[in-house]
């Protein structure tokens, strides 16, 4: 099983999503001189031309990624998230091998899953940089994941996430796709949940076997 980590395994409403952006909002102000009132314009085409913001600055602007994410991850986490027992419950249930496939880096992902409780049952994280120069929703991102996870066939695979672009590229790949918070599925999603707490009510924990290598 792949979980996307950010508004996946946690509610949307959280608050993280909207620091990390502001804390991009500044990098890009700060790092190439673009005013406030240009920055958004520019996060949002480079979001959609390129998968990320992240990428699309790299493409362009040859940036430090590595410089990137540790600036705009640097959020107290704290203040948004906090140990969710009844996650832990759910998580636990799954015996099976889960992985996290992130577009954050591996820092920020530990940092959730500590926080959440859960980062003893995600001892595999695939982030942007193991996926670089790629990204989700880009098929070789999806192609890497597999490669670096050491799974062959994607149809006995996955993916869990909240964004329709990503479950797309999933679904075209014959991943089996779950998409979180609606409960009103895309046409690319197999399944819908409102929260990853209903995942049960879509895969009982005792249907899933760990995927072969």
């Amino acid at each position: 099983m792949f979980f996307d980590l950010d508004d996946t395994l946690y509610p949307s409403t959280s608050g993280v999503w909207n620091a990390i952006g502001e804390r991009m909002d500044v990098f890009i102000n700060k790092s190439l001189g673009f005013t406030p009132a240009e920055v958004r314009k520019i996060r949002n085409d480079l979001f959609h031309e390129y998968g990320t913001t992240l990428r699309g600055l790299k493409t362009l602007y040859d940036i430090d990624e590595r410089a990137f994410l540790d600036f705009v991850h640097d959020i107290p986490l704290d203040r948004y998230l906090q140990k969710d027992n009844v996650l832990i419950d759910t998580i636990s249930g799954y015996r099976g091998r889960k992985i996290i496939f992130t577009n954050a880096n591996q820092d920020h992902a530990v940092r959730v899953l500590t926080i959440l409780g859960i980062v003893d049952f995600f001892p595999e994280i695939i982030d942007i940089l193991q996926t670089s120069p790629y990204c989700k929703p880009l098929p070789e991102a999806y192609r890497k994941a597999l490669e670096l996870s050491g799974i062959r066939d994607p149809e006995k695979c996955v993916l869990i996430d909240d964004s329709p672009r990503n479950l797309k590229t999933a679904h075209e790949m014959g991943f089996f796709t779950i998409q979180v918070g609606t409960e009103t599925r895309c046409e690319h999603a197999d399944a819908a949940v409102l929260s990853i707490l209903d995942l049960p009510d879509v895969i009982p924990a005792w249907q899933v076997e760990p995927a072969e290598e």
